[in-house]
């Protein structure tokens, strides 16, 4: 399970939500690409929610919308925000909560992966939740021809009085071409608390296109990558390879 700092959910979600991510826009545009290939599509797990900043508004869409997350203290941030709406700790890998869903999405979780081995075991429980008609939706991130070694983000953040900056500095990890190391620094300064700060790294995989697509065929999934605006990298969307109509 993963375990974050007192705190830490709170300023990543204060983050989340001043990085130009339009999560309203990003959930209607799911329920337009769910609809178009499953009119009568109910109910949606997000796997990876997080603090729920899509969940938010992807309820508004379905009938029944449920989250799955790693961390239970990342969940338990997302439950102020979507009173009601079931959460559960649970590991993509490993996911079995004996349910099936019309819809199931997995939003910038994917690159924490390891290894196509690891893509391959995800994929699969994700498939393992689709109803027959179900539609799979999963964002991919940039390939290992887009990195650029030594690569420095920054956000600074104010909110009320309070101010947030984060910075990170990614590079390639012990040699590898698909696998990169992003260590972040973050400084946290609220009137009360006082000035708080940690540092640490994230190793992350940038996965290629066969990649994806050789875990869905081996899912049983019938699966294209599509532009999906405001998605900058798309999403591959995949079905139930019996399932009426294409991916």
């Amino acid at each position: 399970m993963s375990v974050y700092r007192a705190g830490y959910p709170e300023v990543y979600d204060l983050v989340m939500r001043h990085r130009g991510r339009d999560h309203p826009a990003e959930a209607a545009a799911l329920a337009r690409l769910v609809r178009h290939r499953n009119p009568t599509a109910a109910s949606l797990l997000d796997v990876a929610c997080g603090t729920g900043l899509h969940l938010e508004h992807l309820r508004s869409h379905f009938a029944a919308v449920t989250g799955v997350d790693l961390s239970a203290q990342m969940l338990a941030r997302a439950a102020t925000r979507v009173p009601g709406v079931a959460l559960h700790v649970g590991d993509m890998r490993e996911l079995d909560l004996a349910a099936a869903f019309d819809a199931v999405v997995c939003l910038f979780a994917v690159p924490h992966l390891r290894c196509t081995v690891e893509l391959d075991r995800a994929v699969a429980r994700l498939a393992a939740h689709l109803t027959s008609r179900g539609v799979l939706a999963v964002e991919p991130w940039y390939p290992p021809e887009a990195f650029v070694p030594g690569y420095v983000a920054r956000d600074m953040v104010q909110e009320r009085d309070r101010v947030v900056v984060r910075l990170s500095h990614s590079t390639w990890l012990d040699g590898a071409r698909d696998r990169i190391r992003m260590t972040v620094h973050q400084a946290d300064a609220d009137p009360a608390a006082g000035i708080r700060h940690d540092t640490g790294t994230t190793d992350l995989t940038l996965f290629r296109p066969e990649h994806f697509a050789a875990a869905f065929g081996r899912a049983g999934l019938t699966a294209a990558h599509v532009a999906a605006p405001p998605f900058r990298w798309g999403l591959w969307v995949a079905r139930p390879a019996g399932a009426a109509g294409a991916a």
